[in-house]
């Protein structure tokens, strides 16, 4: 067998070739290998140390006192109050309706109007019910002329009897005829004092004070006793009532403080905040609702401005007790932590310290301390977001308490702020650029001389270099 030395070096060179290529791809997956590591640990130290700053900031330097506002408790008599939501009505509400029937031929008030008791508000044809009136009043006269008589042949009928000259049977008819008559004339009366009212009722009589709501009937209609919709509405503005609803849970701590004298409440306004309207608390309903489990109250108030309306819903608050001589806080004081509700107190070195407290009342502005603060401790009301028990604080003024932004302001960032190194290279390439523009102005310039000099080619136009030579 013989064998061709060419393919035997060929088969080398290849194999060569192979194991450069095999050794290459290792040499560089090793290096691949080891820059991923170092760019990890570099990565890791970074992480770490940006985490560490980030922790150091949150914490806080130590020895920096944080700044807070402080106040001092106060010592006063403290109102208890109990809120409730309710509407206002009417303390009277009349339907004014006719009591005769009848055409309307006068309306004497107007939509709106405020109407005394007594006033005319209307008028019905009298016609008929004074012919009716007329009728009566003769009936009664024609019956007491027929008594008259009678009276007279009484007289005589007894005379007769007392002298046995009549019988005693005339005389005892001719008396029970003229109590006959005598009934018959009383019934007269009755029917004239009858017409009378019906002649009275033609005018239609505000019941009550109060204001008229819109009219229901206009003149020249015939009206009836029995229409519903009567002619108007008057509404008692002054005073009015308000009903409003507690929780069944006030009903002792309400029936406890009513027993010892009337009870003051109060309606807010709109804005929830300003008493538009002080009164007294009138009624207790005699059972809770079983729907809300809430108990219904009634007030009355004067309404001197009419700022109480019927059919409005208000906000109340009924006065059950005063707290003598109480500790006061803002309520800003007082924090809620895991264990209840606590005060920062300020004490020697004006380091704070956590105080636990009982809170008796709390609203919007004021909280009642019950154990746990006397007048003498100063607490912080403002600044708990880097405070913590034991700190050491800066207490500043009320006046220098920040005020709210009207609209957020703009956020720049660090590239927004042009820094010191890029505000002296944009001076220095402004200088540059004057300086390269003063060159070319004094190049411009100098050619504007020389053509001035030799001055312009023949047969052409002046250059603007020569024109601006010249004189």
């Amino acid at each position: 067998m013989l064998f061709k030395p060419e393919l035997n070096e060929t088969a080398k060179a290849a194999g060569e070739r192979v194991a450069r290529v095999a050794s290459r791809a290792r040499r560089r997956t090793v290096s691949i290998t080891i820059t991923l590591l170092i760019l990890g640990g570099l990565g890791y130290i970074a992480w770490t140390a940006m985490q560490q700053k980030q922790a150091a900031n949150r914490n806080g330097r130590p020895d920096l006192p944080v700044p807070v506002l402080a106040a001092m408790p106060r010592i006063q008599d403290m109102p208890v109050y109990l809120d409730g939501v309710g509407s206002v009505r009417a303390l009277n509400n009349v339907l004014v309706r006719s009591q005769v029937d009848g055409k309307l031929i006068a309306v004497n008030f107007t939509e709106g109007q405020d109407v005394k008791k007594g006033d005319v508000l209307g008028e019905i044809d009298p016609v008929l019910y004074k012919a009716t009136l007329d009728q009566a009043v003769a009936k009664k006269a024609q019956d007491e002329a027929q008594l008259a008589n009678q009276r007279l042949d009484l007289a005589r009928y007894q005379q007769l009897s007392a002298s046995n000259a009549g019988s005693k049977q005339q005389a005892d008819t001719q008396r029970a005829l003229v109590a006959q008559t005598e009934a018959l004339v009383n019934s007269d009366q009755a029917a004239i004092d009858n017409a009378q009212a019906m002649l009275g009722y033609t005018k239609v009589i505000a019941p009550l004070s109060g204001r008229a709501g819109l009219r229901q009937v206009d003149q020249g209609n015939i009206i009836h006793a029995a229409d519903v919709t009567g002619l108007v509405i008057i509404t008692q503005l002054q005073p009015i009532a308000v009903q409003f609803s507690l929780p069944q849970q006030q009903i002792v701590r309400v029936n406890a403080a009513s027993a010892k004298g009337a009870l003051t409440v109060d309606v807010f306004g709109n804005d929830g905040i300003t008493v538009v309207d002080s009164g007294k608390l009138t009624g207790i309903d005699n059972q809770v609702d079983p729907t809300t489990g809430t108990l219904k109250l009634k007030a009355e108030f004067p309404n001197a401005n009419f700022q109480l309306w019927p059919g409005q819903f208000v906000n109340v608050r009924l006065k059950v007790e005063t707290l003598a001589h109480a500790v006061v806080v803002p309520t800003s004081a007082v924090q809620r932590g895991p264990a209840g509700t606590f005060s920062y107190v300020i004490g020697d070195g004006d380091i704070v310290t956590a105080k636990p407290v009982v809170v008796t009342q709390q609203n919007e502005t004021d909280a009642v301390i019950a154990s746990g603060l006397s007048a003498s401790d100063r607490v912080v009301t403002t600044g708990f977001a880097n405070l913590s028990d034991g700190a050491k604080v800066i207490v500043g003024k009320d006046d220098q308490t920040p005020s709210a932004d009207l609209a957020p302001r703009k956020k720049r960032s660090s590239r927004d702020v042009p820094s010191k190194d890029s505000q002296a290279k944009v001076g220095q390439a402004k200088d540059g650029q004057g300086e390269r523009r003063g060159k070319r102005g004094e190049r411009g310039q100098g050619e504007g001389d020389q053509k001035g000099q030799t001055g312009p080619a023949p047969g052409g136009e002046p250059t603007a270099g020569a024109t601006k030579s010249q004189p």
